[in-house]
Protein backbone atom coordinates (compact mmCIF):
# COMPACT_ATOMS: atom_id res chain seq x y z
CA UNK A 1 0.00 0.00 0.00
CA UNK A 2 1.11 3.56 -0.57
CA UNK A 3 2.28 5.73 2.31
CA UNK A 4 3.41 9.29 2.79
CA UNK A 5 6.97 10.53 2.60
CA UNK A 6 8.31 13.99 3.33
CA UNK A 7 10.42 15.82 0.77
CA UNK A 8 12.57 18.59 2.22
CA UNK A 9 12.10 21.54 -0.10
CA UNK A 10 13.63 24.99 0.21
CA UNK A 11 11.73 28.22 -0.32
CA UNK A 12 13.51 31.52 -0.95
CA UNK A 13 12.31 35.07 -0.37
CA UNK A 14 14.36 37.67 -2.24
CA UNK A 15 14.74 40.79 -0.07
CA UNK A 16 16.56 43.13 -2.48
CA UNK A 17 13.68 45.60 -2.86
CA UNK A 18 13.28 45.85 0.93
CA UNK A 19 17.02 46.38 1.50
CA UNK A 20 17.01 49.08 -1.20
CA UNK A 21 14.06 50.85 0.45
CA UNK A 22 15.92 50.85 3.77
CA UNK A 23 18.65 52.85 1.99
CA UNK A 24 16.05 55.19 0.40
CA UNK A 25 16.60 53.65 -3.02
CA UNK A 26 13.19 53.36 -4.66
CA UNK A 27 14.08 53.28 -8.37
CA UNK A 28 15.57 50.11 -9.81
CA UNK A 29 17.60 52.31 -12.17
CA UNK A 30 19.45 53.68 -9.09
CA UNK A 31 21.37 50.40 -8.99
CA UNK A 32 22.68 50.51 -12.58
CA UNK A 33 25.55 53.00 -12.04
CA UNK A 34 26.35 51.64 -8.57
CA UNK A 35 26.73 48.13 -9.97
CA UNK A 36 28.78 49.52 -12.87
CA UNK A 37 31.21 51.15 -10.41
CA UNK A 38 31.82 47.64 -9.07
CA UNK A 39 32.38 46.06 -12.49
CA UNK A 40 28.86 44.62 -12.85
CA UNK A 41 27.41 45.85 -16.14
CA UNK A 42 23.71 45.03 -16.42
CA UNK A 43 21.07 46.71 -18.55
CA UNK A 44 18.23 48.63 -16.93
CA UNK A 45 15.91 45.75 -17.84
CA UNK A 46 18.21 43.18 -16.22
CA UNK A 47 18.44 45.25 -13.04
CA UNK A 48 14.64 45.69 -13.02
CA UNK A 49 14.21 41.90 -13.16
CA UNK A 50 16.89 41.43 -10.50
CA UNK A 51 14.99 43.73 -8.14
CA UNK A 52 11.44 42.62 -8.90
CA UNK A 53 11.87 38.85 -9.31
CA UNK A 54 13.66 36.21 -7.27
CA UNK A 55 16.68 35.23 -9.38
CA UNK A 56 17.14 31.53 -10.09
CA UNK A 57 20.85 32.10 -10.73
CA UNK A 58 22.98 34.92 -9.40
CA UNK A 59 26.71 35.39 -9.88
CA UNK A 60 28.80 35.70 -6.76
CA UNK A 61 30.25 38.95 -8.15
CA UNK A 62 26.76 40.45 -8.46
CA UNK A 63 25.82 39.25 -4.97
CA UNK A 64 29.02 40.74 -3.52
CA UNK A 65 28.37 44.06 -5.33
CA UNK A 66 24.79 44.22 -4.01
CA UNK A 67 26.03 43.53 -0.48
CA UNK A 68 28.64 46.29 -0.82
CA UNK A 69 26.14 48.80 -2.23
CA UNK A 70 23.55 48.07 0.46
CA UNK A 71 26.05 47.51 3.29
CA UNK A 72 24.53 44.13 4.08
CA UNK A 73 25.32 40.41 4.01
CA UNK A 74 23.90 37.72 1.70
CA UNK A 75 21.66 36.64 4.61
CA UNK A 76 20.03 40.08 4.48
CA UNK A 77 19.14 39.57 0.79
CA UNK A 78 18.12 35.92 0.79
CA UNK A 79 15.63 34.55 3.31
CA UNK A 80 15.54 30.75 3.16
CA UNK A 81 12.66 28.70 4.55
CA UNK A 82 12.27 24.95 4.68
CA UNK A 83 8.98 23.90 3.10
CA UNK A 84 8.27 20.25 3.83
CA UNK A 85 5.87 18.63 1.42
CA UNK A 86 4.22 15.28 2.02
CA UNK A 87 3.74 13.23 -1.11
CA UNK A 88 1.95 9.94 -1.63
CA UNK A 89 4.16 6.97 -2.46
CA UNK A 90 3.05 4.94 -5.44
CA UNK A 91 1.65 1.61 -4.34
CA UNK A 92 4.05 -1.23 -5.03
CA UNK A 93 7.02 1.06 -5.63
CA UNK A 94 9.45 3.27 -3.81
CA UNK A 95 9.13 6.30 -6.06
CA UNK A 96 6.81 9.03 -4.81
CA UNK A 97 3.92 10.41 -6.79
CA UNK A 98 4.78 14.09 -6.88
CA UNK A 99 1.85 16.45 -7.39
CA UNK A 100 2.08 18.78 -10.37
CA UNK A 101 2.80 22.38 -9.52
CA UNK A 102 1.34 25.20 -11.58
CA UNK A 103 3.21 28.46 -11.52
CA UNK A 104 1.07 31.52 -11.22
CA UNK A 105 1.86 34.97 -12.51
CA UNK A 106 1.01 37.98 -10.41
CA UNK A 107 0.77 41.22 -12.29
CA UNK A 108 0.84 44.57 -10.55
CA UNK A 109 -1.91 46.85 -11.88
CA UNK A 110 0.43 49.84 -12.05
CA UNK A 111 2.80 47.96 -14.39
CA UNK A 112 0.18 46.72 -16.86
Amino acid sequence: MGGMIVIRKMGITWQLRMRMAEKSMFQTSDLVPLLGERGIHLSREQVFRLVTQTPQRLSMDTLAALCDILDCSPNDLIDIQVVNAEVRKASGGDSPVVPRVRRSTIRRPDLA
